[in-house]
């Protein structure tokens, strides 16, 4: 069977071969010399090399996937012409050196931080000199470069002798066989890279699957970690303009003056009693307008209606970036996502926070998701956070219809997700819980019918009724009315399971899905574009709470310090978040990120003003939230202008400033 193969195609896959076994190498090395896993449990070892291996497997196939596409495309005259083979020589005896050399910068790297090599390791290059007396005085650098010759020496000649191994014979096939081997190839390798049966390629975050760092660390192929990480590298903090700027912030947030200090200790000297459990759910594509308690005119949100009422809920809440994602990330790390490129989540500088839902000690920690953790890299931002926490993602789920590409849909993720906190009470064990719903979401596969609920069609509701209600689509409504009965649902269901009464369930909007024409709001958010980041809040608990409507503006970096408090359960806030609930928070604002004619830009509503600056030209507009108008008025109130801009500047740059310098303190 081996013979009938090409020669060139097992020179493709000899060689892929040879740089994993290569690769591992190094990692059998670094877990040698340097990973220091002696405390780490067996089970997680064995995910951790097995994990490695497919990140140095994707590593190899990425390696040599430019030359053997090189190869099938000349395929048997790839060994019949010297200069390809010099081309072959060269590239793999170069490709082996900087693989070389990635690793033993990146074993100096961890020995003296503990962390793989990433983007941020440049950084030494800009004090050259002293970064190579340092690597002079520290290594034997001259002996490494005389390894280094010996071993270029030695590449050089066995790609040679591999090359001249397969240029010996060479089979004849057809040209129908050389198009079957030429994609049977490129599909192979193409897996290779991708990685994954899952709808999600390898990516780094999953090798932050456990609470040991050390074994995260050793999962990581530090080759691919670099590249992953430089996509951010430029994304750092200006320390001029966040320290120009963080009078204001620190004035905004009752901070010290005198030094940069954001963190804000909250006790509490009579908690309750029994500690609450706390339940966030976020509402996919839920914004303010799609519900008819906001003043939607098609009913479309009525068992919702009927629990804000009987809740305390929040009418200015706004989400900082309109996308899951980015809602996501700000909620849990109480930072908002102002990466300009890619959401926050996917940078993996930005990992490993000091966050609140981490602080709540003796609490179950649980995450549910209908799909897949690895979307958007949202794994490593509740893992890397969070410790002890256990995800509940498609695979994990004792029922499972897969729905569509979001994974189950919203009905069996909120019944799926009770089975686990019922198991959980019955143990008498407090548990904090986020639950992140999809259903609402393209493509909006919403079941004909579900218990007592019924999707309306065409014959239902005509095109122009539809349009009243700005919804693009039939699809979209029945979104938002699948949502509102499965959270209706979900609150029966705690009820039957016994955690309803000492339970905290804190709702909200991660972003508001795009719509038509919206002629029955009495504003002109729309018009200003920040309509798509109005979403709505309100937090359910009978027992805790006192239904009423909060209109002070409010954001979402502001959920879990509000909901934590209203637990009563310690914490130190490191964020930029607030307890909306806390009489000395006064004077809100709402930050916002989006974009002004295709410039990225920033926003802050306060007061009953919207003042919006963008990033690259600086361009600054002011307009009334009171009026219909979207006149800029900058000029007619320039002190309220001047406020908010620093305002904002303060929100932005202290944001940045935290990406970087909120880790937590290594033990």
């Amino acid at each position: 069977m081996l013979k009938k193969i090409p020669n060139y195609i097992k020179y493709i896959f000899t060689n892929v071969f040879f740089l994993l076994i290569y690769i591992t190498f190094f990692r059998g090395l670094f877990y040698v010399f340097f990973a220091q896993l002696e405390n780490s449990v067996a089970i997680e070892m064995q995910k951790a090399i097995l994990l490695g291996i497919r990140f140095d497997l994707k590593l190899a196939v990425l390696t040599f996937f430019p030359l053997a596409i090189f190869v099938l495309i000349l395929n048997f005259h790839f060994f019949k012409n010297k200069i390809y083979k010099k081309i072959a020589v060269i590239y793999l005896t170069l490709a082996y050196l900087i693989i070389t050399l990635f690793y033993i910068f990146d074993f100096g790297y961890y020995e003296y931080l503990s962390i793989r090599l990433d983007a941020s390791s440049l950084r030494f290059l800009s004090n050259f000199k002293i970064s190579l007396q340092v690597l002079i005085e520290s290594y034997p650098v001259y002996k490494g470069l005389l390894g280094l010759l010996i071993l270029s020496f030695i590449l050089y000649k066995y790609t040679g002798f591999v090359f001249n191994i397969f240029s010996k014979t060479h089979q004849k096939i057809t040209k129908k066989l050389k198009a079957v081997f030429f994609i049977f190839t490129f599909l192979i390798l193409s897996f290779g890279v991708f990685n994954s049966i899952t709808h999600y390629p390898l990516r780094w975050s999953e090798a932050f699957f456990s609470k040991n760092n050390a074994i995260n660390q050793f999962t990581l192929n530090p080759i691919l970690y670099f590249f992953d990480s430089f996509a951010f590298r430029s994304e750092g903090v200006d320390i001029k303009e966040f320290k120009t700027y963080y009078p204001v912030i620190a004035k905004q947030l009752n901070l010290p003056q005198d030094s940069f200090h954001f963190k804000k200790k909250v006790t509490f000297k009579n908690p309750h009693a029994e500690k609450p459990n706390i339940i966030y759910v976020m509402l996919e594509s839920t914004g303010t307008a799609t519900m008819s308690y906001y003043g939607n005119p098609l009913d479309s949100s009525p068992k919702m209606d009927s629990i804000i009422r009987e809740s305390l809920s929040f009418s200015k809440f706004y989400v900082h970036k309109p996308g899951t994602a980015a809602s996501v990330f700000a909620s849990i790390t109480g930072l908002p996502d102002i990466e300009d490129v890619k959401t926050a989540s996917r940078n993996p500088l930005i990992i490993d926070q000091r966050i609140i839902f981490d602080q709540l000690e003796n609490y179950e920690k649980r995450y549910f998701i209908g799909g897949s953790a690895n979307w958007a890299n949202i794994r490593g931002v509740f893992q890397s956070n969070i410790k002890d926490l256990k995800i509940f993602e498609e695979g994990s789920f004792e029922e499972e219809n897969r729905a569509d590409v979001w994974g189950i849909d919203d009905y069996d993720l909120f019944k799926e997700s009770d089975k686990e906190l019922k198991k959980l009470h019955k143990k008498g064990k407090p548990f904090v819980a986020y639950i992140q719903t999809a259903t609402n979401h393209m493509p909006f596969t919403i079941p004909d019918k579900k218990e007592n609920f019924s999707a309306l069609f065409e014959k239902d509701i005509d095109e122009k009724t539809l349009l009243k209600g700005g919804f693009r689509s039939l699809g979209q409504l029945n979104g938002i009315r699948y949502l509102d009965f499965n959270v209706a649902r979900f609150l029966k269901r705690a009820k039957a399971s016994g955690y309803y009464e000492n339970s905290i369930f804190v709702f909200f909007g991660d972003h508001r899905g795009g719509m038509k024409k919206l002629s029955f709001l009495k504003n002109n958010e729309d018009a200003l574009g920040i309509q798509v980041h109005h979403v709505p809040f309100f937090i359910h608990s009978p027992r805790y709470v006192q239904p009423r409507e909060v209109s002070k503006y409010a954001k979402l970096i502001d959920v879990f310090p509000t909901a934590t408090s209203l637990a009563k359960i310690d914490y130190d806030n490191y964020t930029l978040g607030r307890d909306l609930l806390d009489s000395a928070t006064t004077n809100t604002a709402a930050f916002v990120y989006l974009q002004n004619k295709g410039e990225k830009a920033v926003g802050l509503l306060k007061d009953g003003y919207y003042l919006e600056k963008t990033n690259s030209s600086k361009k600054i507009s002011l307009f009334s939230l009171e009026t219909n108008s979207i006149e800029n008025i900058t000029l007619k109130k320039p002190e309220i202008a001047m406020a908010m801009d620093s305002l904002l500047s303060g929100y932005y740059h202290s944001t940045k400033y935290l990406y970087f310098n909120n880790k937590k303190e290594t033990k």
